[in-house]
């Protein structure tokens, strides 16, 4: 295996070995897939301002996010699937991020359930809530969560319809999967992942199979998945979940500064500027290039982390300038776990930490939380001149 320098590297050795059904899910967007490549080519039209004769020594990249110390600000962001990238991949990804210092976020539509995250780690790990229709296992997920120690609750609100990305449905990529010949044939060659799958137990929705009423085995995950989503969501409905739970609470999914300011009001200590990215409406801006105008608006009122189009430490930097608070990865993490297991997640998590590092001390500076726009040469067109 050759050298491994950047997340690039990891995704192309992901790519050889990882089936192309969950490579694609991965590594695509939704409809033409516009915002899916305009979230990591708007970070390139950012420049950093070198500066010179700067004592470089002493630095540091430990800060907070959501109320809790991380040794960057960066999280693992949640995504679905992640159990069918890797065997038992949730488990690997939260044992990692814990190593590293760095929260790590899990998916309702995870292979591996609360349960098994929780009892494979020691610290505790963030979750994600889809709003779903069925208020039962709505309130039972969180109980779950508060039952598995969860820190923080991470609600998406940009999924109340699911955004066509053509790969998946090309592929058969539903809950769950549908096999095809195709498909069948490429995961024959995939030797190391079938080797994984065949050795774990978990190859369902683990927060759903067994806990969603009516669905007590994959088969009649179909039909549940079709309907469980919540297309009548308001801010009301998401102040009833903000009640069920008492302790840190993040807003996924915001693009405009409204929706930032409302979910401010609803009593959020965190949003994140997020596209889904680039899955769910095609042709909305970046993450990136919407962060200013959210930030103008809310202020220091809440904590804004972004996530969409991260892949190197420089972006992290970038984003933080701007005035983040904080960040996630999703697919740079799952390159390295589906290249290399638990080990490739932490591959990925020292490789953005050394670019930020290293990209913080050539500005000049020395503190993770003392950076701001004066490093950045920011295109006088790049937000807010939208007609």
């Amino acid at each position: 295996m050759s050298v491994i320098t950047c997340v690039e590297d990891l995704r192309r050795l992901y790519q050889r070995r990882t089936p192309r059904m969950f490579y694609d899910y991965t590594e695509s967007g939704s409809w033409t897939e516009q915002t899916f490549r305009e979230n990591t080519s708007d970070f390139s039209k950012l420049h950093l301002r070198q500066r010179v004769a700067v004592d470089m020594s002493g630095r540091t990249t430990a800060s907070r996010m959501a109320g809790h110390d991380v040794s960057m600000p960066v999280a693992l962001a949640p995504v679905g699937l992640t159990g069918m990238q890797c065997a038992d991949g949730e488990i690997k990804a939260a044992r990692a991020a814990e190593k590293f210092g760095v929260p790590y976020t899990l998916s309702t539509m995870s292979i591996c359930s609360i349960e098994d995250v929780a009892e494979h780690t020691t610290r505790p790990f963030w979750f994600q809530v889809y709003t779903l229709n069925d208020d039962d296992f709505m309130k039972r997920l969180f109980d779950r969560a508060k039952a598995a120690k969860c820190s923080a609750i991470v609600i998406t609100v940009d999924l109340q319809i699911l955004g066509q990305r053509h790969k998946d449905v090309k592929n058969g990529l539903s809950a769950p999967p549908k096999l095809t010949f195709g498909s069948i044939s490429n995961m024959m060659t995939k030797v190391r992942w079938g080797l994984g799958m065949l050795g774990t137990r978990r190859r369902f929705f683990g927060n759903i199979v067994g806990h969603a009423k009516g669905v007590d085995n994959p088969s009649s995950l179909t039909t549940w998945t079709a309907q469980a989503f919540d297309q009548t969501l308001d801010w009301d409905r998401i102040r009833q979940f903000r009640n069920m739970w008492d302790g840190p609470f993040i807003i996924k999914g915001i693009l405009d500064p409204r929706d930032a300011i409302k979910a401010m009001d609803c009593g959020a200590d965190a949003i994140v500027v997020s596209n889904h990215g680039g899955r769910q409406l095609d042709g909305a801006l970046s993450a990136i290039r919407s962060l200013p105008s959210i930030i103008d608006a809310v202020g220091d009122k809440i904590e804004v982390h972004i996530d969409s189009g991260i892949r190197t430490g420089q972006d992290v930097i970038k984003a933080l300038a701007l005035g983040a608070r904080g960040t996630y990865i999703g697919r740079a993490y799952v390159y390295g776990l589906g290249a290399m297991g638990e080990q490739g997640v932490t591959k990925a998590l020292e490789i953005i930490h050394r670019e930020l590092d290293m990209s913080m001390a050539l500005c000049g500076r020395r503190d993770v939380n003392k950076l701001d726009r004066d490093i950045l040469l920011v295109p006088g067109n790049f937000s807010d001149n939208w007609l």
